[in-house]
């Protein structure tokens, strides 16, 4: 959800700039915009609703020239993606511009108190009132991180802001609450902020995340960190270990094909150095140190949005029944405004692709507030939701592109199982010869996802024969009804198909009802102890007419005789068919999404990162 460039150095930092923001473009935006301070000292904006090569052509255009700048690309939250909405957002004498990520809860008030001022208001946004508020607190004498640090104590809401002054040349001031920020640690006089590490990979691979409440001034000679509450403070410098080639698409047609054929790949990934199948055990450097209590955890509330959630479906029905403890699965998003019960012995879960989503950090924090020991499953090492958790397991799934999250996920499954096995393992309900065997079905994953991803020919088939279709149904029973949600979310989010994911037991319950030729079903029926009673809902729905697409293992005949069309996915232990029937859901919407000329890495309305509510 949006994304922030920041440079400062001997380059042209247009060039910089623009680079940057290509490299974000992934996150989801509707306008973008820059501004430099130039050659003379003065403050040139350029911005433009639309794609970045609006932006490029207007830049091109106008020529704009300098070593110090800063960039954006927007998600409309306040207004409109017009060019007046875009950032950066300049003061009334264009001597300072800022470009800001979040949501600024007071905004309305501040705009109130500030036009009493005297200032004058051009956009629909938030954020606006951010730069009029620093330019009216930026007094003589004090520096312009003194300005800013004295605004933001002022907003009430989420922010990630960085602010450029014609007043103060060859200065970047940043600053984070709830929305992530970084400062690229360049050399010869180079430093950089962004949102993502992916804005400044290009120059650096040294980056020093920010913490709540921290804010930063940035020169060519370094940088000087502080917090709201106390003073200047030292932030580790992190490395950021992925392969740049993760930002290209390496001759697929798009990074969700790209991200869905890396699978095998990054589940290797995520069991290297965990998956130790000749010692017969499973570690997770990530928690030690809290073996003691994870054994005596009394319940595990997982707490998640989107796709992690369905991910912490799927880890509830392992932990249960591999550590025989009780697990609660929560939309962070209804979590955090809850009182929830928080007894002594709960540990909080919280799943998250980024470890920046909003509301799952704030459920975190909420959580942590009652007394609740804290675990995330995260895939951004230094992001914030690991600097709250007391451990972390990393999904290592690298760089994630696409809008719609697959390796993620796959990885956040892999995750789960892993900590189930572990806690298991602790309390003492798996046994030795347990772990062995299920320690043997992970190793085989990633072959099996790989004979799942070979055949496209027939995903290109199906999405010819129903890309016109305008609703779905997916079914799915015991650890496959949350992938039969995850398909159905994959396939509304690339191809803007309705699309419903149910418990087949449910059916009966109100949806048969809209059981007909247009309707069609994707019933998962792997090899699994349901796989009699999805043959019962296939049959249901052939009889009312409808049209089955079935996902099933390889070999089963049976389905072949009932469904319309049946995709075959290689036998794998049933405790681990969601790693593998996920896969085929994914190149189903896919394939539909591109049939229908869709664009399918940056679908209307979403973001990567949801840093705001």
């Amino acid at each position: 959800m949006c994304g922030i460039v920041g440079y400062v150095g001997p380059k042209d930092a247009t060039r910089v700039l623009l680079q940057g923001l290509k490299r974000l473009e992934y996150r989801g935006y509707d306008s973008a915009g820059l501004a430099l301070i130039n050659c003379a000292g003065g403050l040139d904006v350029v911005k433009r609703a639309g794609k970045l090569a609006a932006l490029e052509a207007a830049v091109a255009a106008a020529k704009p020239s300098g070593h110090c700048g800063i960039a954006h690309t927007r998600w409309a939250t306040h207004g409109a993606p017009t060019e007046t909405n875009a950032h950066p957002h300049v003061s009334g004498a264009s001597d300072i511009a800022l470009v800001h990520n979040g949501i600024i809860e007071n905004a309305d008030a501040l705009r109130r108190r500030l036009q009493a001022e005297g200032f004058v208001f051009t956009s629909e946004t938030d954020t606006e009132a951010v730069v009029h508020l620093v330019d009216f607190l930026w007094k003589d004498g004090i520096d312009m991180e003194e300005a800013v640090a004295a605004a933001v104590s002022r907003v009430e809401g989420t922010y990630g802001i960085a602010v450029v002054s014609s007043r103060d040349p060859g200065k970047i001031v940043v600053a984070r609450l709830g929305s992530p920020l970084l400062i690229g640690v360049g050399k010869d006089g180079e430093m950089l902020a962004g949102s993502d590490a992916a804005a400044v990979v290009s120059h650096t691979r040294e980056v020093v995340y920010l913490d709540e409440g921290d804010y930063a001034a940035i020169t060519a000679e370094g940088y000087r960190t502080f917090h709201r509450t106390h003073g200047e403070v030292d932030r580790s410098v992190h490395q950021v270990t992925w392969d740049l080639a993760t930002l290209e698409k390496g001759g697929f047609d798009h990074f969700m094909l790209k991200e869905i054929f890396d699978q095998p790949n990054s589940l290797r990934d995520v069991m290297r150095g965990r998956l130790l199948e000749e010692e017969g055990d499973a570690k997770l450097g990530g928690i030690a140190g809290h073996e003691f209590a994870l054994g005596r955890v009394r319940r595990i509330v997982v707490t998640a949005c989107g796709t992690s959630w369905h991910a912490g479906l799927v880890g509830e029905y392992m932990m249960e029944e591999l550590a025989r403890v009780p697990v609660d699965v929560e939309y962070a998003s209804e979590f955090r405004y809850r009182n929830p019960v928080i007894e002594e012995g709960t540990l909080i879960l919280a799943v998250s692709q980024s470890g920046e989503t909003a509301d799952t950090l704030s459920a975190m924090e909420q959580a942590s507030g009652k007394g609740a020991r804290l675990l995330t499953i995260c895939n951004v090492e230094g992001s914030q939701a690991t600097r709250l958790a007391e451990g972390t397991i990393l999904i290592k799934a690298g760089l994630e592109i696409g809008v719609a999250s697959t390796k993620t996920f796959l990885g956040s499954l892999t995750a789960l199982y892993l900590l189930a096995l572990y806690l298991g393992v602790k309390r003492g309900k798996v046994s030795e010869s347990a772990l062995a065997h299920n320690l043997e079905g992970l190793a085989s994953l990633p072959s099996a996802v790989g004979g799942v991803v070979a055949n496209q020919g027939q995903y290109k088939s199906l999405a010819h024969n129903f890309f016109k279709f305008t609703n779905f149904l997916f079914l799915g029973r015991g650890l496959n009804y949350p992938i039969a949600m995850e398909g159905a979310l994959k396939l509304k989010e690339v191809s803007y198909i309705h699309a419903e994911g149910y418990p087949a037991g449910e059916t009966k319950h109100g949806p048969i009802a809209l059981i007909d030729g247009n309707m069609p079903v994707v019933a998962l029926v792997p090899a699994d102890p349901w796989h009699d009673k999805m043959m019962n809902n296939i049959s249901e729905v052939k009889t009312r007419g409808g049209v089955v697409i079935a996902i099933a293992t390889e070999g089963d005949e049976d389905v072949s005789g009932k469904a319309d069309h049946v995709i075959y996915i290689p036998k794998v232990k049933p405790e681990l068919l969601p790693m593998v029937t996920a896969v085929p859901l994914q190149l189903l919407a896919y394939h539909i999404a591109v049939r229908r000329g869709c664009d399918v890495d940056q679908p209307r309305n979403l973001a990567k990162s949801v840093t705001g509510e």
